[in-house]
């Protein structure tokens, strides 16, 4: 049989190739992708991310001046809140220290308040009308222990006398000024013009004055400054309740038990 000739290319491409074509055939070489043509007539313009954020499209712009200036805002009013508070704080903290270094300094001591007599004028309990005028002259006395402070009382104050919870009369202290170690006597004068007394509480005002212990309470409250040196605080009030008893309801009534306190409130 003649030999079959192979032209010199094919011949190196027949020996080039396996014998069998069984044991490794030939995988399919996946197409190339393509990038999609835009149609004709239109243009891609690609801008970065950045810019995207930072530059809004012209119908967003008049929003993104609004946020702009609203975030403004919020920042200006945060920063006067803190530096309001921050204020207080210092003053709250100065106040602190003057209050302290002024008790270390002088030593304040609160006054004190007592009664020392009482006349009553004005109730009959065995008069057959129900209405009376009760008119009860007060004598307080007040002591200023202290030795750098003096103290004024203002005009504003009110005194009233009680019985049974019912108020019998009212009127007002005298406005003053206490220097410091003083004890001052006063007498105020209470007025109560037509009050009208229960039947029941007639009897027991009647009782009372037979047994000789009539419970009455005076309620006590006046506007005062301190003067500290050439310094004076704002007004403060000072509350005074007493609880006192009589042996009777006349001009001449003694007093046969006391039982007073009083306080004190930083505002008037």
């Amino acid at each position: 049989m003649a030999d079959r000739v192979y032209p010199s290319g094919d011949q190196e491409t027949a020996s080039s190739t396996p014998q069998n074509s069984s044991e490794h055939p030939l995988r399919p070489i996946p197409p190339s992708p393509e990038k999609p043509v835009p149609p004709p007539g239109t243009y891609v313009i690609q801008i970065p991310k950045d810019q995207v954020y930072r530059i809004p499209p012209p119908e967003n712009a008049r929003r993104f001046q609004n946020y702009s200036r609203r975030k403004s805002r919020r920042s200006k009013c945060g920063l006067c809140l803190c530096s309001l508070l921050g204020s207080i704080v210092v003053l709250a903290i100065l106040a602190g220290i003057s209050a302290a270094v002024l008790y270390l300094v002088f030593r304040p001591e609160s006054p004190n308040y007592s009664i020392d007599d009482i006349a009553i004028k004005g109730i009959n309990t065995t008069a057959s009308s129900a209405e009376i005028s009760p008119a009860i002259d007060v004598v307080l006395r007040a002591k200023n222990p202290n030795d750098n402070i003096g103290i004024f009382y203002g005009k504003d104050s009110s005194v009233t006398v009680y019985y049974s919870d019912v108020e019998l009369c009212n009127g007002a202290m005298p406005a003053f000024h206490q220097p410091s170690n003083n004890v001052t006597v006063f007498k105020t004068a209470l007025t109560g013009p037509g009050i009208e007394l229960t039947a029941s509480m007639k009897k027991a005002l009647r009782d009372s004055e037979k047994k000789g212990k009539v419970p009455l309470k005076l309620n006590m409250k006046a506007p005062v400054k301190f003067k500290v040196g050439s310094v004076k605080t704002w007004t403060l009030a000072v509350k005074f309740r007493c609880d006192v008893t009589v042996d009777k309801l006349t001009a001449e009534a003694k007093i046969v038990s006391k039982d007073c306190e009083y306080g004190w409130k930083f505002w008037w």
